[in-house]
C-alpha cells in the first residue's frame, strides 16, 4: 500500500502493482514511452527547434556562445533549495531557457503531474 495512508498514485519499490492505474505492462519499456503519442510530438518539436537555434546562433555569433549557454545551463540547473519544506522553483534557468513563457496543459490544470488524476477521476466517472 501506498505511505499516509492515501491512494496510490505512483509506483514505489516494493509494493504491488495497481493495474488498473499503470495498466498490465510493468516493463522499463512502458515506464520510458511518453503517457500520450501528442506528448511525445510535442516533445520532438521542441527538440527539433532547440537544435535548429543552436545552428543558428552557431552560425551568427561563434561556438563560443553556445558553448558558454550551454555551461550556464549546467549552472543554473544544478541549483537547489536546501532540503525542506519548498521544493526548488528552478527561476533562473527557466528564464534562461525560455521555458517561463511557456504555458502547458498542466499549467492550465495548476498541476505539476496531471496524468495520474486525470486516471483516477477518469475512471471513477467511468464506473
Amino acid at each position: 500500500m501506498a505511505s499516509g495512508g492515501g491512494p496510490m498514485t505512483k509506483k514505489e519499490l516494493g509494493e504491488t502493482h495497481d493495474v488498473l492505474r499503470f495498466g498490465v505492462n510493468d516493463s522499463v519499456r512502458g515506464d520510458l514511452a511518453p503517457a500520450h503519442p501528442v506528448q511525445a510530438t510535442i516533445h520532438k518539436e521542441a527538440k527539433f527547434w532547440e537544435e535548429k537555434k543552436k545552428f543558428g546562433t552557431e552560425a551568427i555569433y561563434g561556438s563560443a556562445f553556445n558553448i558558454r549557454r550551454d555551461l550556464d545551463a549546467q549552472i543554473l540547473s544544478r541549483f537547489q533549495r536546501p532540503p525542506g519544506a519548498l521544493p526548488s522553483s528552478m527561476l533562473g534557468y527557466e528564464a534562461m531557457t525560455g521555458s517561463l513563457d511557456d504555458f502547458g496543459f498542466e499549467d492550465y490544470l495548476n498541476c505539476k503531474d496531471c496524468h495520474p488524476s486525470l486516471s483516477i477521476n477518469i475512471l471513477l466517472a467511468a464506473s
